[in-house]
């Protein structure tokens, strides 16, 4: 069967009737499927049809109805929900339990996403994200993230909460491809953890495993993540490998994950469970397990943002602000001409720029090779703390 065939085939999938088959995959929670109703399953079909396989998704206008309400600049603040987990982390004597709390948290943020399968907005350049964080212990957190580059897209990102001593930064650089049933994400990138207070350990690097929208073509939408994530820790030598686990057609299960960790290339311990329920890390040498992460019982620190009205032009929330209105209210037609004037406004300065022969700068973050740094000179000022500046004045 050709692909026009599933195309055509997978429309009644799309747009039939509610009925018995209309519950998720054996195995997947409800959250992580998506049902499309009539109108929107035959736009869906009509976009996939001009597809082809290995096609760069980032240069196709997806409808509006398949966008989560927010930026990807703001969602990569889901992996900010739980910091608290690395507090205190530079005061542990013991490198593999150090290791472990940065395991630990990164494992915290794959739980938190829209219901359904829906993608963020893509961000245009220089387009930024900022918000900040009040925690139960009276400290403070601050984030900013801002679109560096456009073709091929990549966001830097910066947290600190230096009354904590901890900073992650990073950037993002997501590929994505249709593979027939399947719109894959391919997550490059690193994020990098520094404990302030333990600097002899360097960064912890980490990598992100890619993302899978499931049953685009037939059967139920699903979102998997998949393939294989290190954490490194190269001044101590302790590295996790965790492979997300996508189901087979016949055997496995949704959401599984499995990690081996080593220090100083021995086997040290297991990391096993489900990234949207309960993980585990069961040490080797004392056979003893205990919980790295209960998604289920767990308490995100809500984000604080400016309202809209005090954001500058080029800040998320405002620049989509339209957009998510039209999502909100369900109405498709408002959402998709804010979104076409964005975009267009997004082709107009380019060409603006290249009449000029201008070259466009980020205003927060700075290329150094593959990686971006924060300016920190150019960072609102409650993220100009001393240790910040110090830290990046050597990089």
């Amino acid at each position: 069967m050709g692909l026009l065939d599933h195309v055509n085939s997978a429309g009644s999938k799309l747009t039939g009737k509610p009925g018995k088959d209309d519950a998720p995959p054996e195995g997947a929670a409800a959250d992580d499927t998506e049902e499309l109703d009539e109108e929107n399953g035959n736009i869906l079909m009509s976009l996939i049809g001009q597809l082809r396989i290995g096609m760069d998704l980032s240069k196709v206008t997806l409808p509006t109805f398949v966008l989560e309400p927010r930026s990807m600049l703001e969602r990569i603040t889901d992996f900010m929900s739980h910091p608290d987990l690395i507090f205190g982390a530079g005061q542990i004597d013991d490198p593999e339990r150090r290791f472990l709390q940065v395991t630990r948290y990164y494992l915290s943020g794959w739980h938190i996403k829209p219901k359904g399968v829906k993608k963020p907005y893509n961000p245009v350049l220089g387009e930024h994200f900022r918000c900040s964080y009040k925690y139960p212990n009276d400290t403070q957190g601050f984030y900013i993230a801002e679109q560096v580059s456009h073709h091929p897209p990549i966001s830097a990102y910066f947290y600190c909460s230096p009354e904590n001593n901890l900073m992650i930064y990073g950037e993002l650089k997501p590929k994505s491809k249709f593979l027939g049933n399947s719109a894959a994400n391919m997550m490059g990138g690193e994020n990098r953890v520094v404990l302030l207070d333990r600097l002899d350990d360097g960064e912890y690097q980490v990598e992100m495993p890619n993302m899978y929208a499931r049953g685009i073509l037939f059967g139920k939408m699903v979102l998997e993540l998949g393939d294989h994530s290190k954490i490194r820790n190269e001044a101590n030598d302790i590295t996790a490998d965790v492979e997300f686990k996508t189901k087979g057609y016949f055997t496995g299960t949704y959401n599984a994950l499995a990690g081996k960790v080593t220090h100083k290339g021995k086997h040290i311990g297991d990391i096993s469970g489900k990234w949207n329920e309960s993980m585990e890390y069961k040490d080797t040498k004392s056979g003893e397990t205990e919980t790295l992460f209960d998604a289920k019982g767990a308490k995100t620190v809500q984000k604080i943002v400016r309202p809209e009205e005090e954001q500058e032009e080029f800040e998320s929330r405002r620049l989509w602000s339209k957009v998510t209105e039209g999502i909100k209210e369900k109405n498709l037609d408002k959402a998709t001409d804010s979104k076409s004037a964005i975009e267009e406004a997004q082709r107009q300065r380019g060409r603006e720029r290249e009449e000029k022969g201008e070259t466009w700068q980020p205003k927060y973050f700075v290329a150094k090779g593959e990686k971006f740094y924060p300016i920190v000179d150019a960072l609102p000022e409650e993220m100009q703390s001393d240790v910040v500046k110090k830290y990046f004045s050597n990089k």
